[in-house]
């Protein structure tokens, strides 16, 4: 038997953005087995949100995660509305749809741009996010803020679009769309993303499959889902669209895929912005009776899921998320065993994981004892020390 070798990544490395731990088990320069652990980051957004009024919840689920900060409000206020049969404006509707697919644009570029940084390409890394910035502006005349940005409510949109709102995010969508024609080219042409990219971190379709995985992820190993086609919400049952996929779940495909639903987001925002009826962008939504409530949205990562439960007070008696990270993130297992050692953080990068939204813990124990160390409201309440420490000392 060869000599197995144990190397740990993280849980700070410079490579992930958030704190997590992946142990690598290794025989000379390949991954033969791997053992991750999540939850590192632990906000308590659950526990804060069955705090807050059904207004206020929102503002917290949007902080979930900044690249997802228009994905978790819509889906907690698709929950809510199912409860509470409240009938969303057409109007409203097309809003929510170019917001959710701006902040797509936003997300895949940003991505395509770090894994260009993390494989040494930084021209890659420069020009994508040069041509992140009118999206970004794009958001800000939409919504008045480039993150978070607050404006899906339940029963419809907080803020509407003039005339020269919808002419600025034209010229925006105009400024894109050219250079992103470069980025696919590059892309498919380039002889050294090709040697990087391609038949470096597969994930086989049946490994997809048998993972659960979500969004890109699993589009690039040939599983055509996406919520907006299969469950459709908002506006994209009246727009003409593509899900696109690709055959060999490597990270060349991922990155094919991203690159291509840019070209689709801005083809979705363009038939949007002409298609804009005219009528208000909310319906009143005076309470929230007993019951539960299902909402869902096609995330840039993959399908984002809130589950709501009332009692008829003015709060959620229960509140539920799943990010699609919580799904992608595992299927490192399958993906990155068999890799060069040179070849798994690019491979762990390529799922555009959010360590912050497989967040599980509510009560911490000893391992030992099974005693009871922490709870909930303790971790809270550190956090709001830790904040008021920091304040302090600024």
């Amino acid at each position: 038997m060869a000599h197995r070798t144990l190397i740990p990544i993280g849980p700070y490395h410079p490579l992930q953005e958030e704190a997590e731990f992946f142990q690598l088990y290794v025989e000379g320069e390949t991954v033969v087995d791997m053992d991750m652990r999540t939850s590192y980051n632990h906000r308590g957004i659950e526990g804060i949100s069955m705090k807050r009024t059904w207004d206020q919840v929102p503002y917290v689920v949007e902080r979930v995660c900044g690249i997802c900060s228009a994905s978790h409000p819509l889906a907690y206020v698709q929950a809510v509305e199912e409860l509470a049969g409240a009938e969303v404006p057409e109007r409203a509707l097309y809003l929510r749809t170019i917001i959710n697919e701006l902040e797509r644009i936003h997300s895949h570029l940003l991505w395509f741009g770090l894994a260009g940084h993390f494989i040494g390409f930084n021209t890659v890394f420069m020009w994508a996010w040069r041509y992140r910035e009118p999206c970004l502006d794009a958001l800000e005349i939409v919504t008045g803020s480039r993150v978070n940005y607050a404006n899906h409510t339940i029963g419809g949109s907080r803020k509407d679009l003039t005339p020269e709102m919808v002419k600025a995010i034209r010229r925006n969508m105009d400024e894109i769309d050219g250079p992103l024609d470069m980025f696919i080219t590059t892309c498919l042409e380039d002889p050294v993303l090709a040697v990087r990219l391609k038949n470096v971190g597969v994930l086989t379709e049946e490994a997809a499959r048998r993972f659960g995985a979500l969004g890109p992820t699993a589009r690039a190993s040939n599983i055509p889902i996406d919520v907006r086609r299969d469950d459709p919400y908002a506006a994209y049952d009246r727009l003409d669209w593509d899900v696109i996929t690709c055959a060999n779940g490597d990270v060349f495909d991922k990155v094919v895929v991203r690159l291509l639903e840019v070209k689709e987001a801005i083809k979705i925002i363009r038939q949007a912005l002409d298609d804009l009826p005219e009528g208000p962008i909310q319906t009143p939504v005076k309470e929230v009776p007993p019951g539960e409530g299902v909402g869902h949205v096609e995330a840039p990562r993959g399908e984002t899921f809130h589950f709501v439960k009332s009692n008829g007070g003015p709060r959620p008696e229960r509140h539920k998320i799943r990010a699609p990270s919580f799904n992608n993130v595992p299927t490192f297992k399958a993906s990155c065993i068999g890799q060069p050692i040179a070849d798994v953080t690019i491979t762990l990068a390529a799922v555009d994981p959010c360590y912050s939204c497989t967040e599980r813990m509510l009560v911490a124990r000893d391992a030992s004892t099974g005693k009871e160390l922490m709870t909930l409201s303790d971790l809270v309440r550190l956090s709001q020390q830790k904040t008021e420490e920091i304040r302090k000392n600024i």
